[in-house]
């Protein structure tokens, strides 16, 4: 039930701040008032505030989001010995990216994992599960919590979120292209808009966009590898191997981080195919450490 109620509080948020936005630079309707022609100008923009609105709201809110949809339980006071490590641990770390300290959270979940997310390197959320505390070593720990610091100091949340609204805004964008064409080459429709352009505007948006979730994963990808070298510099690249061959290891791969935090979080190799996957495989990260920094 929270989940909906974000899901649809998120939705109505990139709505008014994209009608908003819009009123404000003087768009009007990119379908033209007469004859069905798209006005491509205005379609341009109206995808383009539409498509980043969504991305920068949600970036805006992921740490309230995540707080919410995952339960996290921040660290304000330390109560044990294992909490006190954990934010001296992340504050060393902080301190050595040269990043502000983020908020330390622990989420309940058999699974090993962690992700960060914040819409700044200076106001951002580093959180844990409580299977990765169980699983892993202190030293392993660390590497993972130096994994999610580098996301942060390599601004990875920003540079993700701009890719997908850019992304989403192409999307939008050829969709109606399509949906137009359609309804005026195929169905012969010249007196506006008719019920195929909605119809095809649908389906092109639900085929482009999983098209272009590829193109999001494969950056994704990349800035694992990044964050991958940043745990490993920021602890040792030992510690960082350790922490990813311990996850290999683990019968039970991570399943309840869902949207933009999967992005972030530790993970394994998930289900779906190499192409569409936000993480490259655990035995690729793994060799890629080795090469770099030797066995």
């Amino acid at each position: 039930m929270m989940r909906i109620f974000l899901f649809l509080a998120t939705n109505l948020a990139v709505i008014a701040v994209a009608s908003v936005t819009l009123s404000l630079l003087g768009v009007g309707s990119y379908l033209e008032r007469s004859g069905n022609n798209l006005n491509l100008q205005n379609l341009m923009v109206f995808c383009l505030v539409f498509g980043m609105a969504g991305s920068i709201v949600s970036l805006l809110i992921s740490k309230w989001m995540a707080k919410k949809s995952m339960g996290v339980q921040i660290i304000d006071q330390p109560q044990n010995a294992g909490e006190q490590w954990m934010i001296s641990t992340v504050k060393e770390l902080a301190d050595k990216a040269g990043i502000g300290m983020p908020e330390v959270g622990i989420f309940h979940s058999d699974a090993p994992n962690a992700f960060a997310t914040g819409w700044n390197k200076n106001d951002a959320l580093v959180a844990v599960s409580t299977g990765l505390l169980q699983k892993m070593d202190k030293e392993q720990v660390k590497a993972v919590l130096g994994h999610e610091i580098g996301h942060i100091a390599n601004g990875d949340m920003v540079t993700l979120a701009l890719i997908q609204g850019v992304v989403n805004a192409f999307v939008m964008f050829f969709a109606r292209i399509i949906g137009n064409f359609v309804d005026r080459a195929v169905f012969k429709n010249e007196d506006g808009p008719g019920i195929a352009f909605y119809v095809t505007t649908f389906i092109a948006e639900m085929v482009l966009g999983i098209l272009a979730s590829t193109i999001v994963a494969w950056f994704s990808r990349r800035r694992e590898y990044r964050a991958d070298q940043a745990g490993a510099e920021l602890v040792s690249p030992a510690a960082m191997a350790g922490a990813l061959a311990a996850l290999k290891q683990s019968y039970d791969q991570p399943s309840d981080l869902q949207g933009e935090l999967v992005a972030f979080g530790i993970r394994g190799e998930g289900k779906l195919s190499a192409l569409f996957a936000s993480h490259p495989p655990l035995d690729d990260r793994i060799n890629a450490l080795k090469q770099r920094y030797g066995n």
